[in-house]
């Protein structure tokens, strides 16, 4: 009984394995062809997820490597909006452009306006001197950081934890670059930054928002 390749996904016979591939068991096993190099080279495309050969890839897609490359199907079918029709080329632009239609429901930390898309808008608002309760400049930067010092689960975004006092005021200086994304290290100078790469590169949403 034979089995298939794990690289180019044909059924062979055990006469098609060298028995150290064999060994390695159903699922793992690459044939004489796959292990040498042959034309039978095969990868799950990325996008769609189907298992296809190389010569259905562009080169450039190919050497980007497994679980990264796109089929030529996929890199020539355009992202579809389904709010609007809007076409896109990739899904980078099209979750750019999604931003767009999202409702204004989320409000200021500081202020409690409620009339932004997303936290990124709703902390640039501030930093930028946009907000009725504080000055722009480094004193709004300065009151971003000390309102996001006292939710807990910030600090997992904080470079550095402040030392926070009894009835729960900060008076810790605020670092050059006190965010940092905690899933590839990256550090910001300003909270909305963090906020936007966050959204747009892991799509997460912080909790400092969730409530004033």
């Amino acid at each position: 009984m034979g089995r298939y390749c794990a690289d180019c996904g044909y059924y062979r016979d055990p006469d098609d394995f060298s028995n150290n591939q064999w060994r390695k068991g159903s699922g793992v096993s690459r044939c004489y062809s796959c292990v040498d190099g042959g034309g039978c080279s095969r990868r799950r495309c990325a996008e769609c997820g189907y298992n296809k050969t190389s010569d259905e890839y562009s080169d450039n897609q190919w050497w980007k490597g497994e679980g990264v490359s796109r089929c030529r199907e996929c890199v020539n079918t355009p992202y579809s909006c389904h709010e609007c029709g809007r076409t896109f080329q990739n899904r980078n632009n099209l979750e750019m452009h999604m931003q767009v239609h999202r409702p204004r429901n989320v409000a200021c930390p500081i202020c409690g306006d409620r009339r932004f898309k997303s936290g990124a808008n709703a902390v640039q608002h501030v930093e930028n001197g946009g907000c009725s309760q504080c000055g722009g400049g480094e004193y709004a930067r300065e009151q971003i950081w000390k309102f996001a010092s006292k939710k807990r689960a910030m600090h997992r975004y904080m470079t550095e934890v402040p030392m926070l006092t009894y009835n729960g005021e900060c008076y810790d200086e605020i670092p050059d670059y006190p965010y940092q994304c905690p899933d590839c290290y990256v550090q910001y100078r300003n909270l909305s930054q963090l906020l936007q790469h966050q959204d747009q590169k892991h799509g997460a949403r912080l909790p400092m928002l969730t409530n004033r």
